[in-house]
């Protein structure tokens, strides 16, 4: 491509060809899809997708000491240059290994559990170099394709962050890819930190002393004393209640109760004093009840990333506009922030439209795929051809 007017003229052709690879594409994704990957569990599937990289010929492919799974397209150009695009896609799930994984397929439309969020984003990319050399695609840099291990959760990023503190290559830009929603353009990241809050009833416990006590009721009390903390509308920031776990049977009283949550906001100071507040009030539920309560926070984000004009953006949005997809921009706490942390420019990319998310019914649309593979393999080029720079 001679620029970006070349390539945004270029790209409808594109989207129409990929309609080719329904059948390769699908396959991978109902493979990676019925193969379950729940955080710290990844190895099944990563071994599946190392393989994929095998038969497409990729350099260098392999299982890092993190777990992850690593191949490499390597440039045409110069054997020995070490500068590359990053392509990345988690390979984990928040479905058990018990989870029926199977993958329901209809002429437009796959339901099951996890294939939004990640097999397809997964499946893309080990399509990628099926596509690229097919289409006679060749990069003048190296591209490198990651399936990240431990990313969700307790995970905390954990695949790509030791990815790119040990990886010998000079990596300048990068793309995370996300099955949903077609027209995702994250390019920043906002504060957070995600924990738990536990509570238990000491065994010794004096029922005599507090009545009908339950590690479920003092949960509560803890969650409505965050609910009453006063948060800023400006800077934008919210506490999201994500899951309660407790108890045993209907006719027992709860010694025990998980509370998981996750604190958000554009502003780190915010994030920070909120921290401070919830371990206040942990202690004074605690200190009024006796049970024990104890904060974990194991997960947190610092805000940063690129800016709206930067032209690994402005790429993208030349990209989507030539493929009438609409932006939606938003932050990022997933794999982006990792990136960010290493100053290299990065996106995160939607590849389809799809319902249901983080549920065993979720589903997803099989026709706008070729739309957010054109949009990749177009964002792709650009950056490899020095346009956003």
């Amino acid at each position: 491509m001679k620029n970006i007017k070349s390539l945004k003229e270029f790209l409808p052709d594109l989207e129409e060809n990929l309609k080719k690879y329904r059948e390769l594409l699908l396959a991978n994704l109902v493979m990676i899809g019925e193969t379950p990957a729940p955080t710290f569990d990844e190895e099944r599937r990563i071994k599946f997708i190392l393989n994929r990289f095998d038969e497409a010929g990729l350099t260098d492919s392999t299982i890092d000491d993190s777990g992850n799974g690593v191949g490499v397209l390597a440039s045409k150009e110069d054997k020995e240059e070490k500068r590359a695009i990053l392509v990345n896609a988690h390979a984990d799930t928040i479905f058990s290994a018990k989870t029926d994984h199977t993958m329901q397929i209809s002429s437009d439309s796959i339901t099951g559990p996890g294939v939004a969020d990640n097999s397809l984003g997964l499946a893309a990319l080990v399509t990628l170099p099926y596509i690229l050399e097919d289409l006679n695609i060749e990069l003048k840099n190296n591209l490198i394709l990651l399936a990240g291990a431990k990313s969700l959760g307790r995970g905390n990023l954990e695949g790509i962050t030791s990815f790119l503190e040990n990886n010998p290559y000079e990596i300048h830009n990068a793309i995370c890819l996300e099955g949903i929603q077609l027209g995702r353009l994250s390019y920043s990241s906002i504060g957070m930190f995600r924990g738990e809050i536990t509570c238990r009833v000491p065994e010794g416990y004096d029922w005599s002393r507090f009545g009908d006590a339950s590690a479920i009721l003092t949960l509560n009390e803890v969650i409505n004393k965050i609910n009453d903390m006063r948060l800023p509308r400006r800077p934008r920031t919210s506490i999201v209640m994500g899951t309660i776990v407790g108890g045993t049977s209907f006719n027992t009283i709860a010694r025990d109760a998980t509370l998981g949550f996750e604190v958000r906001s554009e502003s780190q100071e915010v994030v920070e004093k909120a921290a401070e507040t919830i371990q206040d009030i942990v202690m004074e539920v605690s200190s009024k009840t006796g049970d024990q309560i104890e904060l974990d926070i194991f997960a947190r984000r610092t805000p940063g990333g690129i800016p709206y004009a930067h032209p690994l953006t402005s790429c993208a949005r030349s990209v989507m506009e030539s493929l009438d997809i609409e932006p939606r921009l938003a932050p990022s706490i997933s794999e982006l922030s990792a990136l960010i942390d290493k100053n290299i420019p990065a996106l995160t990319l939607g590849i389809t439209v799809g319902e249901r998310a983080f549920k065993t019914n979720e589903t997803i649309q099989i026709e706008p795929i070729y739309k957010g593979l054109a949009q990749i393999i177009g964002t792709i080029i650009a950056v490899d051809g020095g346009y956003c720079e």
